[in-house]
């Protein structure tokens, strides 16, 4: 009697199999479908690039500096609580009509975000267009996974890692030149035009039945993780508060999170239809994937919304030139997704890619850290350009494991596992970059922490009219704060190496 497979070579098996009997039509399905799931995904992956370079633009027009990384977090928890949700509907009820709900929510929101005129409406507003925006990448992923074998999409990567390029390319340095030419408003108006176009392009999908079965929304479920994610993000903001000054905010608010955790996990295993698919997620190679996605959003987030902080007020760039220093490292992404795409079509091979990439990035961000103030500007930007090839190997490899694992029947509520974790860690991993950065501004001295809002708020000509002592201690604070801000980034893809390095399905 032959022994029994193991589920990693079940799966193989079965990847060989759907191979086969759907090559012949695979590229013509892809072909049709693609410039329809093009632009959402575009707009999925620009708004946090083009964000990121109105951020000091935005700080001088609203105020409230130390607040100013709710504008990036507030999108980002919102996607995260859309993802399962747009997954779990888009398998039930079709996914071309989700992804019409969701640029119609994405769109309005985003007026909205231009209209804000403080941070507390900008936030909200953001918030709504998160709840747009969580959609477009899962239920882009979805239909990719709905028509092509899982050996076939390691192919058509490519294809979707040159949206990836141009995105991630078009985002800072259209955000630099709208916001220094036309306001910071226009980098949300853009989404407009774009998002219109998008939604008659998804009219052209196939209109694809749901699977009809059961379903009763999972509102407790939802409840419940919107207070975990929530609790959890105004406590890493409350943290340095805390150190400073004490009091029972921060501890209370962990306690909050901690509970609403538990409950979630016991809920989410009781419930019918569940909003977190628990089943999927303690299959190995899924959750050691979908970890890797948020220990790589936690990174690659906090990069592209504090490094423009880090050009603009440590180096004194424009608006402009802060999106074309970010060209080398969004446009690096792309890169690294497009060739790890192409070589993972033609050998099969995955998870060798992310093992080595992160290692390789956990390395650099470590050294750099130290190095970076005796660097200018330029080398900065090429060095991160560099680095961010090996940091594309990451997404396209979980997406196709998570899929692959999953299975045909539940491939909506992978791909949604993916955005899922993605976002999470993106949000988690940012409010806890920017505590640490205004934390270090804080304890190293009052001066610092003043200074650093002052300069934002009136712009990097603000530091010539300070006195030689406080300029000092300004440039030294801003140097250890972003010391570390670098350093927390190095330890997220030292996590994200160590599990794709125990990754057990490592081949299609």
């Amino acid at each position: 009697m032959p022994p029994a497979k193991s589920s990693a070579e079940a799966a193989e098996s079965r990847n060989r199999d759907e191979a086969a009997a759907m090559a012949p039509d695979a590229r013509a399905q892809f072909l049709t479908m693609f410039p329809s799931i093009m632009l959402p995904m575009f707009l999925a992956v620009v708004d946090q690039t083009i964000v990121a370079t109105a951020l000091p633009a935005i700080a001088a027009s609203l105020g409230e500096v130390d607040r100013l990384s709710w504008i990036v977090v507030s999108y980002l928890v919102a996607t995260t609580v859309a993802a399962p949700v747009y997954g779990r509907l888009g398998d039930l009820l079709g996914r071309r009509r989700l992804m019409l709900v969701a640029l119609g929510i994405f769109i309005g929101a985003s007026v909205l975000c231009a209209l804000a005129r403080s941070i507390e409406t900008l936030t909200v507003a953001r918030v709504l267009q998160g709840a747009g925006g969580g959609g477009l990448m899962t239920l882009s992923q979805a239909l990719v996974g709905e028509a092509i074998p899982p050996r076939e999409r390691a192919r058509y990567q490519g294809y979707l890692a040159a949206v990836a390029v141009s995105s991630n390319a078009f985002g800072p340095v259209a955000g630099g030149f709208l916001t220094q030419h036309f306001g910071w408003p226009s980098v949300f108006l853009v989404n407009v035009p774009i998002g219109i176009a998008a939604a008659f392009l998804a009219l052209r999908l196939p209109a694809r039945p749901g699977n009809r079965e059961p379903f009763r929304f999972d509102v407790l479920g939802l409840f419940l993780f919107a207070a975990f994610i929530t609790s959890a993000l105004i406590a890493l903001e409350r943290a340095r508060v805390f150190v400073a000054a004490g009091g029972y905010g921060f501890p209370l608010l962990i306690v909050l999170a901690a509970v609403a955790a538990v409950f979630l996990i016991w809920r989410e295993r009781r419930a019918r239809s569940p909003l977190l698919p628990i089943p999927l997620l303690q299959h190995a190679a899924i959750w050691r994937c979908d970890a890797m996605a948020a220990c790589h959003g936690g990174m690659l987030v906090s990069l592209i919304t504090f490094l423009p902080l880090y050009f603009g007020i440590v180096h004194g760039t424009s608006a402009s030139t802060t999106g074309l220093l970010m060209l080398p490292m969004t446009a690096g992404i792309g890169i690294g997704s497009l060739v790890t795409g192409r070589i993972v079509s033609r050998t099969g091979r995955t998870a060798i890619f992310p093992s080595v990439g992160m290692t390789i990035v956990a390395s650099v961000l470590a050294l750099i850290a130290f190095a970076a103030p005796f660097l200018p500007p330029v080398s900065i930007a090429a060095i991160f350009g560099a680095t961010a090839i090996f940091m594309g190997s990451v997404m396209g490899v979980v997406q196709l494991t998570v899929q692959l694992a999953s299975g045909p029947k539940q491939l909506g509520a992978g791909a949604a596992t993916v955005q899922f974790s993605r976002s999470l860690g993106a949000a988690l991993g940012t409010a806890l970059v920017g505590t640490v950065l205004f934390a270090t501004l804080a304890a190293t001295s009052p001066e610092a922490s003043a200074g650093f809002a002052r300069i934002l708020e009136g712009g990097p000509g603000t530091l010539a009219t300070l006195g030689a002592a406080e300029r000092q201690a300004i440039r030294e604070g801003l140097d250890l704060a972003f010391r570390n801000a670098f350093l927390c980034t190095a330890v997220f893809s030292g996590f994200a190496a160590i599990l794709a390095w125990t990754l057990p399905i490592r081949r299609l």
